[in-house]
Order: structure tokens, then C-alpha cells, then sequence
């Protein structure tokens, strides 16, 4: 229930604070005085944008406040947990508000606490069910029929509904994926061959680690073949010597010869001679290894051309791949695994027949709950609005609700649309509400609508929906009204003295001009303020005492 309403600088309102009750609560005014700003209010609250000239005009920012009593089953909502940690432990009361300024911009508010305006819609449309004039539109769509229908079989449609869209969700999941893989087969074809292609070219090159290395440094060995023998073989000359002239290691021999004649005079001389020895023999041993070198080295231009060739493969791969042997290797790892996932897609297309057939027929035993379900609660829902037009001024009328199946078969909300028919009167017959039905019947229709909502505790405000009517008809709609708020809070804004009358708490709007401003007082009305009020909705003016006495014996009827 909405306990505390709060307004400030919003339209035409400076400061109001409405204290509402159980039961039925009217709004009424002139027209033009402000009665609207409760729709604004609460729209604001329920999370809604808002609209361009909105704040009181001077005001930097207006603001919106609602104390509603906090629901004891909320406690048990999984989905509200987070929110609900926001409110003050051991709090009974659900505070929502909204500041809005002068640029439009606006903040919300929960439990005195920054929030969305998501958080603000999740929570008060868990509070308010709000009727307002643009419902009658709302009214005539095929899918907000639907959800009236869904919302009349209770908890446990929900539950089937929600269940149902889990399953649809899976089987139209799969059906894209299997059209998406039939849609790649060409493009998979395609990626298939490059990597095969480049698989095949990796492995025929068989490529090692470390290899390029090795084999550069022999190719550029055989490229200077000819230059490396001929330095070999005249190092080896100057060491060994020729016919000609001794080498280094007869020149060598010759010096260690000399001193080794003396040796034992003189210790430095010893010195000298062994280290002319070890020169002698390193050099000796140095012209050995020029030998087998120069036997090493031979020119093999077939080998080289070979070696070339296999350089350039590789120079060629790594330029493709990556930059370095390694890299070649990894995208062949790479290329198996793509290879192996494309080759898997025909395996995948089969597993994905199979289980869009086990989805399709969990979907169609679904729909079939859910439809049976829904026959059901449009049979059961028909009758108790046809029942209440009755009451509303319209016998004889009857609603019937239709459910062709769609035309595409099962979608989000199920495999059947709604349609409600009215027959106004009898013998007429039914057509599409959106077709038959005029202002004030939509408005009948809506209230019955609205309280057949078993099971639904929110607080009901209805937005001026007894326009179009008057006379017995709005004495019906209010006692109707009144039947609706009986255990449960009904808000209204009406221009009815009907309706009005049969308030338990009646707040007037007027509006007063002052120096180059107009602003509008919300007020409780007692008794005879009541009374008074009902007189001027009458249009009877302030002295005129047969329309007082009226006033007052019809809402002394209606309490």
C-alpha cells in the first residue's frame, strides 16, 4: 500500500504531501488545476522518463517521494535480494524517490540510498498496477491482451510461460547455429584447403630445430671453397717450407737446435730454449691440421646448389609463418587443430539435427501446457469481465477471447495471439475490441479487467477511466471502484461526483494565481469539504442549498 506520497515544485504543485488509506482514494479537481501530478508522481516513481517542462517553472529541481508498506513475501524474491539490502534492517516501509532538474536530468532514489531508475521500475511495478488513459491503447494490442490473459492464471502460468521461453530460447539457439554452419560450408571448404595446403608444404619441408644454423654455416664453407684451399696451402708452405726455402718449422728446429747445445749455463737461456721448443711444436702441429683441413675442403657445387635450395625453402616459410623455424612449427600445430575442428563440422551438424529435434518436441510439449493453460484462464477471465459489465452499465454485453494460433508458428510468447471480442449488445455480433468498442466501454472493460486480478494485492490507480461516461453508468463504475478497493488500495483521479462520492479518503486539486505565478494545493477533505467538493463536480455553485443537501445525501449513500 501507498502510505506517503511527497511532491515538490512538480507542475503546478509547490509542496503537497498526501497521506493515503486503505480502500478507495480519490483525486479531484477543476480541470486545468493540476489532478494529473498524481499521474506524473507515480510514473516517476514506477521508473518512467521525465517529460520536458516537467519541474515547477523557477524551481531548480523538483522532487517525488513514496513511502509504500514493504511487502513480507519480498523477503523470499531471490530477484530483489540485492535491493532489498539497500533498506534499513528491520525497516517496514519501501521508500522510493526521484529528483528531477531543470535540464531534465533525474536521480533515483531507494531507501534514501543513490539507485536506478531500473531499480525504481523493478519495484514499483511490483507495488502500483497504474490505468491510465493511454491503457485504453494498450488495451487494443494483441500482446498486451495476451499478458492480461497470462496474468489472470496466476502464479503458475508464469512459471509455464517462463519455462516455455527457456525451451523456445534453446531451440531457436540452435536452429541459428545450424544455419550459420550451413552458411559457412563455403567459407569452411575454403579454409579447409589453405590449411591442408599449408600443412602439407610445412611437413614435405620436414623441418628440424637448430638446422638453418648448420646448414648456412656449410654453405658458406663450399661458397669459398676455392679461397679456402689456397689459404690453407700457403700457410702450410710458409710453416713446412719448400725445395726453396725453409718454413717456420725448420727455422724453429734450427733456433731450438742452437740453444739447446748450451743448456744447463745459464737459467734464463733454459727459459728461452723451452719456450722455442713449444713454439717448435705447436707449429709443427699447426702445419698437420692445414693438411687434413685442406683434405676437407673440396668444392661440391651439387651439394651447394642443394644447400642453397634448402635455405631458400626455409627463408620462404619463415617470411609465411612467423619469422623463425619455430613459428613455422607452431602453425602447423595450429593448422591440425583448425583442420581437425572444419573436418568436425559435419559432425557437429548431425548432433545439432538430433538436438534440435529433442528441443522441438520438448517446445511443442510446452506450448501445449502453456496453450491449454491459457484456454482456460481466457474461458474463466471472459466470464468474470462479462459478469462485471454487467454490473458496469452494460447488459447483455458479452467479451469473448479468441486464440488463433500464429501464423509462424511457436514464437517468444507462445504458439497462439489473443484477440478480445465485445459484443456491446445483444444480438450484435462480437468484433475485435479495438473495432467496436467506444471510449467509455473500453474504460468498463478496463475496470473489469482490473479486478479480476485475483491473487494481485498492488496498489490500483486509475487515471480519469470513467472519461466518456456519467449518469447511471458512473454510478455503476464507482460502485464498482468501490468493490475493487474493498480489502485492497484503488487510487483514482476522476472528474465523477459518482466515483467521488464513494471515496474512504478524497483529496481536491485547486488552483490559485498569484503576482505572475499560478500554483495548485492538494488538500485532505473532511467531511463537509467533501460534501462541498461533490457540490462544485455537480456544477452547482457555492450558495446553491438544494445542490449542498444533494451532495451530501448522495455521498451519505455511498459510504
Amino acid at each position: 500500500m501507498l502510505r506517503e506520497l511527497r511532491i515538490e515544485n512538480l507542475l503546478l504543485i509547490e509542496r503537497a504531501e498526501l497521506r493515503l488509506g486503505p480502500g478507495l482514494n480519490v483525486l479531484t479537481g477543476e480541470t486545468g488545476a493540476g489532478k494529473t501530478v498524481l499521474a506524473h508522481s507515480l510514473d516517476l516513481l514506477m521508473g518512467g522518463k521525465a517529460k520536458k517542462g516537467i519541474v515547477r517553472a523557477g524551481a531548480p529541481e523538483a522532487w517525488v517521494e513514496g513511502v509504500f508498506d514493504l511487502p513480507p513475501e519480498w523477503n523470499q524474491d531471490e530477484e530483489l535480494a540485492e535491493l532489498l539490502d539497500r533498506i534499513p534492517a528491520g525497516s517496514e516501509d519501501v521508500v522510493l524517490g526521484r529528483r528531477v532538474s531543470e535540464s531534465g536530468r533525474t536521480s533515483a532514489f531507494l531507501g534514501g540510498r543513490s539507485a536506478s531508475a531500473a531499480d525504481l521500475q523493478l519495484l514499483a511495478t511490483r507495488l502500483i498496477a497504474f490505468y491510465g488513459q493511454h491503457e485504453h491503447r494498450r488495451l487494443t494490442i494483441g500482446s498486451a491482451q495476451l499478458a492480461m490473459v497470462d496474468g489472470s492464471a496466476g502464479l503458475g502460468q508464469q512459471q509455464r510461460l517462463g519455462e516455455y521461453r527457456e525451451v523456445w530460447r534453446r531451440h531457436r539457439g540452435l536452429e541459428r547455429e545450424l544455419e550459420e554452419l550451413r552458411g559457412r560450408d563455403m567459407a569452411r571448404e575454403r579454409d579447409l584447403d589453405l590449411h591442408r595446403f599449408e600443412l602439407d608444404e610445412i611437413e614435405a619441408a620436414a623441418l628440424v630445430e637448430g638446422e638453418k644454423e648448420t646448414l648456412a654455416e656449410e654453405r658458406d664453407r663450399l661458397r669459398h671453397a676455392e679461397g679456402l684451399r689456397e689459404a690453407a696451402a700457403g700457410a702450410g708452405i710458409r710453416l713446412r717450407g719448400d725445395e726453396d726455402a725453409d718454413g717456420a718449422v725448420g727455422l724453429l728446429a734450427g733456433a731450438r737446435d742452437s740453444l739447446n747445445g748450451l743448456r744447463g749455463v745459464d737459467a734464463g737461456l733454459d727459459e728461452l730454449a723451452g719456450r722455442v721448443e713449444s713454439l717448435a711444436l705447436e707449429v709443427e702441429d699447426v702445419g698437420q691440421e692445414l693438411g687434413r683441413y685442406l683434405e676437407s675442403v673440396e668444392a661440391d657445387p651439387e651439394r651447394l646448389a642443394g644447400l642453397e635450395e634448402r635455405l631458400d625453402l626455409i627463408d620462404r616459410l619463415e617470411r609465411k609463418h612467423g619469422g623463425s623455424v619455430e613459428s613455422v612449427l607452431a602453425h602447423a600445430d595450429w593448422c591440425r587443430e583448425e583442420i581437425a575442428r572444419l573436418e568436425g563440422g559435419e559432425t557437429r551438424e548431425a548432433e545439432l539435427r538430433d538436438q534440435i529435434a529433442a528441443a522441438a518436441a520438448e517446445l511443442e510439449k510446452s506450448s501445449a501446457a502453456l496453450s491449454e493453460a491459457r484456454r482456460k484462464a481466457a474461458g474463466e477471465l471472459a466470464a468474470s469481465v462479462t459478469a462485471d459489465l454487467e454490473d458496469l452499465a452494460m447488459p447483455g454485453a458479452e467479451l469473448t477471447i479468441d486464440l488463433p494460433p500464429t501464423t509462424d508458428g511457436p514464437g517468444p510468447s507462445g504458439a497462439e495471439s489473443a484477440e478480445f471480442m465485445l459484443a456491446p449488445n445483444p444480438g450484435i455480433p462480437a468484433q475485435p475490441l479495438r473495432d467496436t468498442a467506444s471510449g467509455g466501454e473500453l474504460s468498463r472493460v478496463m475496470l473489469a479487467l482490473a479486478a479480476s486480478g485475483a491473487g494481485d494485492r498492488r496498489t490500483l490507480v486509475f487515471d480519469e477511466i470513467d472519461a466518456g461516461i456519467g449518469g447511471n453508468t458512473a454510478a455503476a463504475v464507482g460502485e464498482r471502484l468501490r468493490g475493487v478497493a474493498d480489502g485492497r488500495q484503488v487510487i483514482a483521479i476522476t472528474h465523477l461526483p459518482q466515483v467521488a462520492s464513494r471515496a474512504a479518503t478524497h483529496f481536491s486539486v485547486e488552483k490559485a494565481a498569484g503576482e505572475g505565478t499560478v500554483a495548485a494545493t492538494v488538500t485532505a477533505l473532511d467531511e463537509e469539504a467533501v460534501v462541498a467538493e461533490i457540490r462544485r463536480m455537480m456544477g452547482a455553485a457555492e450558495g446553491d442549498e438544494t445542490a449542498t443537501r444533494h451532495a451530501r445525501e448522495l455521498v451519505a449513500a455511498n459510504r
